[in-house]
Parts: structure tokens; sequence; C-alpha cells
């Protein structure tokens, strides 16, 4: 009698090595629902050319990565299947990207910080379709949620954010436009706005605010 089918899983991360540790980390699970890597992509662009192809039950996701980045990833993705699973994961600190990620349409979030074990129970759960969120991250949106202490990113829309996060890793303009398939003229739109929203005046204060925040690491 044959055991249930492996969870189908696409690796996507910039760095070969986490790929590879993930990997060996994956397919130590146990009988009761094995895991199968299937594909493996260095950015969000190979990701969501590779998730056609692949149809795996869960992408694994790194939200900081070159080029468009996770989080425009998950967009994406989820435009090309509603129903598409993702456990996103990151090295930041922050709330604002769990809360966004999540709001884009992932179903997990899991911190680089949690124990590698963690990172086979988060998969199994969102392979069922369950949220899994774990449990500093879920902490600290409750807190932020009660202590009202939102990150000043919270006032901007999605494709502000993303304008927001390339332009304080130091993209240029027309870069951005180019990874995010947008005018430059919608770029500078875009530009504007965030630094109205933030008060900011040039580049270098994005930067700072990024920083200040846990938005991006230095």
């Amino acid at each position: 009698m044959s055991g249930p089918a492996p969870i189908r899983v696409l690796l996507v991360d910039d760095h070969a090595l986490v790929r590879m540790g993930f990997r060996m980390l994956l397919t130590q699970a146990g009988p009761a629902r094995p895991i199968e890597v299937v594909g493996e992509a260095g950015s969000g662009e190979e990701a969501c050319q590779a998730y056609p192809r692949l149809q795996p039950d869960v992408v694994v996701l790194d939200l900081s990565m070159p080029g468009m980045g996770g989080l425009e990833a998950m967009r994406r993705l989820a435009a090309q299947d509603a129903r598409v699973r993702v456990l996103a994961l990151s090295a930041h600190e922050d709330t604002a990207h769990p809360r966004r990620v999540l709001r884009a349409g992932a179903l997990g979030y899991l911190a680089k910080r949690s124990a590698p074990e963690e990172l086979l129970t988060a998969v199994q759960a969102v392979a069922r379709g369950e949220r899994y969120v774990d449990a500093q991250t879920a902490q600290s949106l409750a807190l932020a949620q009660i202590d009202g202490d939102a990150s000043p990113a919270d006032l901007l829309s999605e494709r502000e954010f993303s304008v927001f996060i390339q332009l304080a890793q130091g993209r240029s303009v027309a870069q951005i436009a180019d990874t995010l398939k947008l005018s430059a003229s919608t770029v500078g739109t875009h530009l504007y706005h965030v630094k109205q929203k933030l008060r900011v005046g040039n580049q270098s204060e994005l930067t700072l605010v990024a920083l200040r925040w846990g938005l991006i690491t230095a």
C-alpha cells in the first residue's frame, strides 16, 4: 500500500547555499507526509516563470532578493493562480513585511531566526491550506496592533511600498521602472507620494527611514 503523495515544493532564494540547506532539511520530513523539492529559483522573476510549469503545492519564498523581490513576486504569483500557497521567509524584524505579504495572499510567514524544524511544520501547515505565522512574529504583530506602534511605511499603498523599498536599497527610478514593469513617470509619481507621506526630501533620507524601522538591512 503506497503512502501519501509528497508535498511538492518550489524553493525561491537568491543564495544557492541557503536553498541547499532548505532542500536537505525539507527532504528529511517524516513518512506521514514526505516533502519533495521539485524546483529552485534564485529570484522572483525565475519563480514566476517556473511556477506554471512545476505547479508546486507550496512555494517557499524569501522576501529579500534582487530584482522585483519576494513581495512583488508574491503578488504576481497570486495573479497567476489565486490558489497559490506561499510560505514567505524573511530575515527582517519589522511588522510591515509580514503584514503586507500575508495581505498579498501568502498563507504563511516564517522568520529566518526560527528553529530549523519549524520550517517543516510551516510547510506542512501551508500545504494543508492553513495559515502559519511563527510565534515571535505573531506576537509582534499583535502588540503593534494593541500599542498602535505603526511603522511610517504603513501609510504607503502596496505599490508605493514596493517603490520605497527599492529606492531605499539604492536603486534608480529607471531600474525600478524596469523591474516593476512600470513607466519611469509612474515610478516618479509614486516617489513623490512616498516622500510626501514619509516627510523626507531625498533618497538618503528614505534609506535612513527604512533602516530605522528594520525594513532593509545595512
